[in-house]
């Protein structure tokens, strides 16, 4: 029994039922009774505001928790996507007597095995703390697990997979997955990101890919001071990336930087299959000489080689602005739906393109798409598996931080080039080219085999002999609910005309029985129908959808930020 995680249930409890409560009051105003709220997007920012003081009140998991989500529009909607992404990781570091606790229990007295150490920490991260130090004269920084936090997260996991089963009885079946999925996620990321054995494996070997490049740096780890609680590294001093004046100062080209940022990140992902994947300014710094410097390896993953072909395929899609093209490869990575409606997705595919490339949009256009798909990344059809998640966030955050280098930063462009130099459109080609050889040939088999086939098929019809077995798909038993509303129907029919006869013909307790049992059958029918299951297809991704939910007042508020106050008392009493 772990009685810190039941306290944490009910810290984390008392947290959110305000934010419960004012969701549940969405579906019904007066909790069990009511029509639903419309929610308008100003109320979606005001909740996401709030929902994210709520996770920075609760500390290290939750934050963590928030910066997963952001990476995550096909689980919440943009409002909350953007809000959450202004979480930041740092937070006031712990006492240094209970770090030196930690530290000491790892290696040992400090004053022995370090020729000189600064107690004052440079930098606090929710779950670290970084330090300078110096070994044998060398300037290092020693990277320490904040105290307690491993009792702390594991609790927190266990009071999240506690709560997950009453999340997800609020929303949807395919988004019930996602949370799922995404609950396993979160627990493997902020394990292995408390492990400092694995991230300096993951540094080093980030490292060596990057042995023959003088534009980059990264500090090797010093393994005789490094455990799986506290990491040791060379220390490299830089000016932090988005300090420009700085930059200005001495003489930096930061054209040139937001390329060599890029073209690394193009490296990690595409090329090597394994990346730094926190790559916002506070972990990126730059030398005198112009050279990038990459600290803090603890969020890093890997991209199996599929992911790195349909990335391949979708970047030489964009440069040869085949939209089409760009779509499949979308598909093919399974971050959209096969159903979604390709003429509005492409629209949308013209419109982020145009603005990669900064070129000037006229509004009407900007706002008559966006008038299209509002809100449909989070409803139907983008997807996020959980492999293109990080790399996702990384992509994003790598061309603001080269947008603030240089306004005008072409991300596109350099993407382009990357893939030409490294060969990558040749290898394109002449796989296009050894695709449609091997399709002629089976379309070549098959013109041989089909005359024979058709033949039997004819003689079989000729004899009568042909027979026709059509299977029907009902994953939502959509057939069972028909069938059960004909049975009920046909029951309160028959209910009513013995109602009436035995009125006219027998005693009144006979009557009531009978218009008993017909109210009963009334109200199962009724039920059926409040329910919402209607013999309707798979929700398509279409301008006619769109019109209907910009003239419905029904609402679908996932249950992460559901009051739209300026507190949580002024949300329940709304």
């Amino acid at each position: 029994m772990n009685l810190r995680a039941y306290r944490r249930f009910f810290t984390v409890v008392r947290q959110f039922l305000p934010l419960v409560i004012a969701y549940a009051r969405d579906r019904r105003r007066y909790l069990l009774v009511g029509s639903s709220r419309r929610v308008t997007s100003e109320q979606r920012h005001r909740r996401a505001t709030v929902l994210l003081e709520t996770l920075l009140t609760l500390g290290p998991t939750f934050i963590k928790l928030g910066q997963l989500l952001s990476t995550r529009p096909d689980i919440l909607p943009p409002e909350y996507v953007e809000e959450f992404s202004k979480l930041q990781d740092r937070v006031p570091p712990a006492d240094w007597d209970d770090a030196r606790e930690v530290l000491e229990s790892e290696l040992g007295p400090v004053d022995k095995r370090f020729s000189d150490f600064d107690t004052e920490a440079i930098s606090g991260a929710s779950l670290g703390q970084v330090y300078y130090a110096e070994v044998e004269g060398d300037p290092v920084a020693v990277k320490v697990r904040r105290p307690g936090v491993e009792d702390l997260v594991e609790a927190d996991l266990r009071v999240i997979r506690w709560t997950l089963p009453f999340v997800m009885y609020f929303v949807g079946d395919a988004r019930s997955f996602s949370l799922e999925t995404l609950a396993d996620e979160f627990a493997t990321t902020i394990r292995e990101e408390m492990d400092y054995g694995r991230e300096a494996e993951m540094l080093t070997e980030i490292r060596s890919n990057f042995a023959d490049d003088d534009r980059i740096a990264i500090p090797p780890v010093v393994e005789s001071h490094s455990t799986g609680r506290v990491l040791t590294m060379e220390y490299i001093p830089g000016t932090k990336i988005d300090d420009v004046e700085t930059l200005d100062e001495k003489g930096i080209d930061r054209t040139r930087l937001a390329e060599t940022l890029e073209r690394a990140y193009f490296q990690m992902i595409v090329e090597d299959g394994v990346f730094h994947a926190d790559p916002h300014p506070g972990n990126l710094a730059v030398q005198n000489d112009g050279t990038l410097v990459f600290y803090d390896f603890g969020m890093s993953g890997r991209v199996d080689s599929f992911i790195q072909e349909k990335i391949i395929d979708f970047y030489t899609a964009v440069a040869e602005q085949d939209i089409d093209a760009i779509l499949d490869a979308l598909i093919e990575m399974g971050t959209l739906s096969p159903e979604a409606d390709r003429q509005v997705m492409a629209d949308v595919m013209e419109l982020a393109i145009a603005d990669a490339r900064g070129e000037d949009i006229e509004q009407y256009r900007v706002q008559q798409i966006i008038q299209q798909v509002e809100d449909t990344i989070y409803e139907f059809p983008l997807r996020l598996p959980a492999n293109l998640a990080l790399v996702l966030r990384v992509a994003t955050v790598v061309e603001g931080v080269c947008v603030t280098l240089d306004s005008d930063f072409d991300f596109i462009s350099v993407a382009t080039d990357f893939l030409r130099e490294e060969g990558y459109f040749e290898e394109s080609a002449r796989q296009f080219v050894r695709d449609r050889a091997t399709e002629f040939q089976e379309a070549t088999r098959s013109t041989v085999r089909i005359p024979p086939k058709l033949e039997s098929a004819l003689d079989r019809i000729e004899r009568e002999e042909f027979y026709v077995r059509a299977d029907i798909e009902d994953s939502d038993d959509l057939l069972d609910v028909l069938a059960g509303r004909i049975v009920l129907g046909l029951l309160l029919s028959s209910g009513i005309a013995s109602t009436a006869l035995l009125f006219a013909l027998s005693t009144i307790e006979a009557t009531a029985v009978a218009a008993v049992g017909s109210l009963f059958v009334t109200v199962l029918l009724y039920r059926s129908f409040r329910k919402r299951r209607g013999i309707r297809a798979t929700p398509q991704f279409t301008r006619q959808q769109m019109r209907k939910r910009d003239s419905s007042t029904d609402t679908e508020e996932p249950p992460l930020g559901p009051f739209d106050g300026k507190s949580a008392d002024e949300a329940t009493e709304e």
